[in-house]
């Protein structure tokens, strides 16, 4: 568990980092990726400790996609994109960077080029990240 307070999602969560805070509740955080694959790029964290899907409590678990979907709707309606991936790696070889559980919620457009989900570089400003974390929280009730 001791290496998993070490991540930065941890630290976020415990409002020691940062963010472009989406929503919250008691047991997710959602955040913009500020290394984005597009803008709207949301990360659902969820607030109990998990490495991974092998290690992401059955309670915790069903909460999730309920969630996601609601999530997904607000980036579409925010984003106006033609379509959302929801994405979740698992260990390193799955392409897991962040070693906390993290679900992704990624606008997708036609033509955008995407061949993988994250930007290598931040191509937005901070006044670019709190104005779509603005417009995707008024969208959550639509």
């Amino acid at each position: 568990m001791s290496n998993l307070k070490d991540t930065i999602f941890y630290k976020i969560i415990q409002g020691q980092l940062p963010c472009h805070k989406v929503y919250e509740d008691d047991d997710f955080l959602v955040i913009l990726d500020i290394f984005p694959a597009n803008l709207g790029h949301c990360l659902i964290i969820p607030k109990t400790p998990a490495k991974d899907i092998f290690d992401i409590d059955a309670g915790t678990a069903s909460k999730l996609y309920p969630l996601a979907t609601r999530i997904a709707k607000a980036v579409k309606n925010a984003t106006g994109c033609d379509g959302v991936n929801i994405l979740q790696n698992n260990q390193a070889a799955a392409g897991q960077v962040i070693f906390y559980f993290h679900l992704h919620v990624i606008p997708r457009f036609e033509g955008d080029g995407l061949t993988n989900f994250h930007s290598v570089q931040n191509n937005h400003e901070n006044q670019e990240f709190a104005q779509m974390a603005d417009s995707l929280r008024s969208n959550l009730n639509e």
